[in-house]
């Protein structure tokens, strides 16, 4: 045991040195004593500090001091006594309050019941400038400490009359209250007078102050002790405390699952679930994590294709676009728009000048109406609509007959009527003869020429 002083004082009578050790060498004729505190301006220091150190930390009952008394001069000891104070602590650094004293006076031997734990017991006391001092208090003080005693059980971890008890295992420093066992402190984890408690759900660490994550896996509690949840993380967190959230791309129980990677504007999955808040073009599903289906495209594939893609092909699940093209009649970046004056896949090929405002099937090329004046078949391209032809053909023919038949008929059996009819057809030539076609005209039928030995069909050229 070792003992220390904020200062010596040289007494020249004997010319013995006041020593700090002199108030724990169990010898009541030797005391420390201190050079003067006081309020006076002439006196330069105000504070005075005496410490003890038990060698280690120890479960202490009570302090005995005994102050330096004077012959007919006891009162003035009891004045420079007054006021002090104890204080214990494991370090010497960290210090708990033990004892106080006043506003009456001390006796010069007192004994003080300071229950703690500790290694280092300190005397202070002090005389500021300004402080009114209850009376009796002197305000000019040297310090002389005789003897300073501290008892408890010098051996650590037990308690009792007999220090035969032992504290509670959860005792913080393994040291308890003298006389009942309580501990002083508990270790982390644990509450309770003597700390036998575990720590509240939620809770942990020392007094059970600190708060667990509350991201344990199955909404279990984290160690009382550490806080760290043992069994893992719920979904969403991650670290030994399960309060850190998952990283972007990461979610679910410990963050051990990877997004997919497809939620709308590149953002991250939810880290608890996975899912997206909608998903980016060409994807679909809670997770994101389906391709648009054949025929659809877009976010969250809610656009449908046009059909139109060229060799029946699926348009672009991403852009809906037809990458390989259009099938014949459409055009466009989607292929969703009808040709118009063209025909083939992506409306490549016009139609026919020879077709009447340049209109045509847009699959085949067909013209949808007859020729133009002036061209005949043969101008007409190759893709010209044969049906366009046969029907107004073949109703030409049959009325060619039919007239070929009356005229007959008549000419056997009445010379006249041959004669009058020979009349009529030289009239229907000179008929035809002054007609003119104009481009304004809308008959577009051409003059029948008949030659002498020739049947009046094969030059029949009928367009509506």
């Amino acid at each position: 045991m070792t003992a220390v002083q904020w200062s010596w004082y040289l007494i020249t009578i004997s010319l013995v040195i006041a020593y700090a050790s002199h108030a724990v060498d169990r010898d009541i004729t030797t005391c420390v004593r201190t050079q003067p505190i006081g309020t006076s301006p002439q006196i330069p220091d105000k504070t005075v500090w005496w410490k003890v150190d038990l060698g280690g930390v120890y479960n202490i009952y009570s302090v005995n001091i005994l102050f330096k008394n004077y012959v007919d001069e006891e009162r003035r000891q009891r004045g420079r006594f007054a006021g002090f104070s104890l204080y214990v602590s494991n370090d010497g650094q960290k210090e708990s309050l033990c004892y106080k004293d006043g506003p009456l006076l001390p006796p010069l031997n007192i004994t003080i019941i300071c229950t703690a734990a500790g290694r280092y017991v300190r005397f202070h006391n002090e005389r500021l400038p300004g402080v009114t001092y209850p009376s009796g208090y002197e305000l000019t003080v040297y310090t002389e400490l005789c003897e300073v005693i501290v008892y408890g059980c010098y051996k650590d971890g037990v308690f009792g009359n007999n220090c035969n008890t032992p504290c509670s295992g959860n005792c913080k420093t393994n040291t308890c209250q003298i006389q009942d066992g309580s501990c002083f402190r508990c270790k982390p984890g644990w509450t309770g007078a003597t700390c036998n408690t575990e720590c509240g759900y939620g809770f942990y660490g020392v007094d059970c102050s600190q708060q667990c994550s509350g991201h344990c896996k199955n909404n279990v509690t984290c160690d009382h002790l550490t806080g760290v949840c043992n069994d893992g993380c719920a979904a969403g967190w991650n670290g030994s405390f399960c309060d850190k959230a998952c990283g972007v791309g990461w979610y679910g129980p410990d963050c051990k699952l990877q997004c997919f990677g497809h939620c709308k504007d590149n953002t991250s999955c939810n880290h608890l679930s996975g899912s997206c808040d909608g998903c980016a073009a060409g994807w679909a599903g809670s997770f994101c994590d389906k391709a648009c289906a054949i025929g659809w495209y877009g976010p969250d594939c809610k656009h449908q294709c046009s059909g139109h893609c060229r060799d029946s092909t699926v348009c672009n699940q991403v852009t809906g676009s037809c990458d390989a093209g259009c099938a014949a009649g459409w055009h466009g970046l989607y292929c969703d728009k009808a040709c118009i004056q063209s025909f083939g896949e992506n409306c490549q090929y016009p139609c026919s000048t020879n077709c009447i405002n340049k209109t045509c099937d847009r699959f085949t090329g067909d013209c949808l109406c007859v020729c133009e004046e002036g061209s005949n078949g043969g101008d007409l391209e190759k893709h010209s609509t044969f049906w366009s032809y046969a029907g107004p053909i073949s109703v030409g023919i049959n009325v060619v007959l039919t007239i070929g038949a009356f005229i007959v008929v008549w000419a056997v059996y009445s010379e006249r009527l041959f004669v009058s009819f020979k009349q009529q057809s030289s009239a229907r030539s000179d008929l035809y003869t002054e007609t003119e076609v104009t481009p304004e005209d809308s008959s577009h039928y051409q003059e029948l020429g008949v030659s002498k030995g020739e049947t009046p069909y094969q030059n029949t050229s009928l367009n509506h």
